[in-house]
C-alpha cells in the first residue's frame, strides 16, 4: 500500500494516509480560551481531513489532551457542537503538559477515507 504525506515538514507531516486510513498530527489552536483553542484546532482537523479525502463523519478515534482537567466541560461543549452526532468516534481524554504553556488542548485524530 502506498503512503501519502500531507503537508510534510522537517519534523512531521500534518497528516499521513495509509490505505484507507488517515492519521493526523496533534492539532492545537490559537486563542486565549479553551473554547477559542478548541474551535481553531477542530477547524484544522476539518481542513486536514478534507485534504485527505475524509471528513469528521469518518473519524474512528480521537485522543484529546487538556492541560488541566478543569477545562473538561468547556472542551466538551465545543466538541459536542462540532462532532457528527450520528457518527461519534471512540475517544479518550487525558490531562497532560502540552508543548508550550499557551496551549490548553490538543486533538489527535485517526479517520477512515
Amino acid at each position: 500500500m502506498s503512503i501519502k504525506r500531507i503537508e510534510p515538514g522537517a519534523r512531521m507531516s500534518g497528516a499521513v494516509v495509509h490505505g484507507n486510513t488517515v492519521y493526523l498530527a496533534g492539532q492545537v489552536g490559537e486563542g486565549e480560551t479553551v473554547t477559542d483553542q478548541c474551535k481553531d484546532a477542530l477547524g484544522e482537523v476539518d481542513r486536514l481531513l478534507a485534504a485527505a479525502g475524509s471528513d469528521k463523519s469518518k473519524i474512528l478515534q480521537t485522543i484529546i489532551y487538556i492541560s488541566d482537567m478543569a477545562y473538561f466541560g468547556e472542551m466538551n461543549a465545543v466538541w459536542e457542537g462540532w462532532i457528527d452526532p450520528a457518527n461519534p468516534p471512540a475517544r479518550a481524554t487525558s490531562e497532560a503538559k502540552l508543548a508550550a504553556p499557551k496551549y490548553k488542548v490538543e486533538f489527535i485524530v485517526t479517520a477512515a477515507i
